[in-house]
């Protein structure tokens, strides 16, 4: 009787671990489709610096930022998800996050506004089958008429693609 009541503990516990956490997200745009990130893994949101290009990086990595004495590099989310390169508007903008023990820039269309997400709002991820890698969505919040792809920005930028750099304040 004891075993059976553990294993009922333990699936539910299963179940939920495997729920969605709502709650805030910074929501912006590439390509016209609205994704959002965790506002606690958001430092700050800045537009675009000049960028110093790093010689034989992947090419997404634009480059790095001296911000405030540290060095931060600098991604293209859009190159990174493989969508086509467009010209930088006025509304393109650097958001900093803290992603594995690392702040990282990401280059946007558009930044939107902080909205806030209820558990019962997001759906997993679909499955889209084939070769499709989508274990970097969080999941779907849907919100009044609109679907915004939330984005699990560790897996986004997976710690193997170590963006280590010095800090020039020590």
């Amino acid at each position: 009787m004891i075993s059976q009541d553990m294993e009922l503990t333990n699936s539910s516990v299963a179940s939920m671990a495997n729920q969605i956490q709502g709650g805030k997200f910074l929501s912006f745009f590439l390509a016209g489709e609205e994704y959002g990130i965790e506002i606690l893994k958001v430092q700050e949101i800045m537009g675009l610096l000049p960028v110093t290009r790093v010689p034989q990086t992947q090419r997404y990595l634009k480059g790095v930022i001296n911000l405030r004495g540290k060095v931060i590099p600098v991604i293209d989310l859009r190159m990174k998800f493989g969508m086509p390169a467009v010209e930088e508007t006025s509304e393109s903008c650097i958001i900093v996050v803290h992603v594995h023990t690392v702040e990282i820039g990401v280059i946007v269309d558009k930044v939107s506004e902080v909205i806030n997400i209820p558990d019962q709002d997001i759906e997993p991820a679909p499955s889209l089958g084939g070769e499709s890698n989508t274990e970097y969505i969080l999941g779907i919040g849907k919100t009044q008429d609109r679907v915004i792809i939330l984005l699990n920005i560790d897996l986004v930028l997976p710690n193997n693609e170590s963006f280590q750099t010095e800090d020039t304040t020590h």
